[in-house]
């Protein structure tokens, strides 16, 4: 390995490469470390669900709190809700907070969806993909804007995003969704420029629905929720 070949400098290897060591030694530990930082990209559900799905019989619950659940879902509970249903506070709980993340927003919806399906990838939550996917659409993403995440997320999209298919702010948002995902802790000069495309309102909501689907993800992920038939 020369050194044109070697991953640059990052949150996880910039220490390595700061380390005055012999230069066999660094290029091993950086490239290390790069690789753990590439494996935590990978996350692997379950193929088959942990949970027993929720039924009436099984643990009954408040007429009105399924029938309120069912009118956000348009008439069909989804196998998360089969889950979250076995607990009445978090089901309730869960559907009114989610309710206004998922569509009560101010942010522009196209947005939101990148951010979403930027942690859904990250995170391998397949079930979060193959519901936001077609949301993005929906929202005026193009297939090509996502072809593009997916060639970022195979890179290091905790750094500055440039890939042609992504507008300026679209490139922003990936970036903060990767480094809200993976770095929990957010690079001031990114701050700084989603300031300049979002207000206080917006950037709170942002940051929100990022976090609240990270959330989602893992109880997808743990739990071995697959996506319905």
């Amino acid at each position: 390995m020369d050194s044109h070949s070697l991953p640059r400098c990052n949150s996880w290897t910039q220490r390595a490469c700061a380390w005055p060591a012999d230069a066999v030694f660094a290029a091993c530990l950086t490239t290390a470390l790069w690789l753990f930082y590439q494996s935590t990209m990978t996350s692997h559900t379950p193929t088959a669900p942990r949970i027993t799905p929720w039924t009436p019989e099984l643990n009954p619950q408040p007429a009105e709190l399924v029938d309120t659940i069912l009118a956000r879902r348009k008439g069909r509970l989804l196998n998360l809700d089969h889950v979250l249903l076995w607990s009445e506070p978090v089901a309730r709980g869960w559907n009114t907070f989610m309710g206004h993340v998922r569509t009560g927003l101010s942010v522009e919806r196209k947005w939101l969806e990148l951010g979403i399906c930027t942690v859904a990838l990250l995170t391998g939550a397949h079930y979060e993909y193959h519901h936001h996917r077609p949301d993005f659409l929906a929202a005026g993403g193009q297939p090509q804007e996502l072809d593009a995440l997916e060639r970022v997320l195979a890179a290091d999209p905790c750094q500055p995003v440039n890939d042609p298919d992504l507008g300026s702010v679209e490139r922003l948002i990936v970036q903060y969704a990767a480094q809200i995902t993976r770095q929990i802790q957010v690079d001031d000069t990114l701050f700084a420029a989603l300031q300049q495309h979002l207000d206080t309102t917006g950037l709170v909501e942002l940051t929100l629905s990022i976090s609240a689907y990270n959330m989602v993800a893992r109880v997808l992920i743990a739990t071995g929720i697959q996506p319905e038939d």
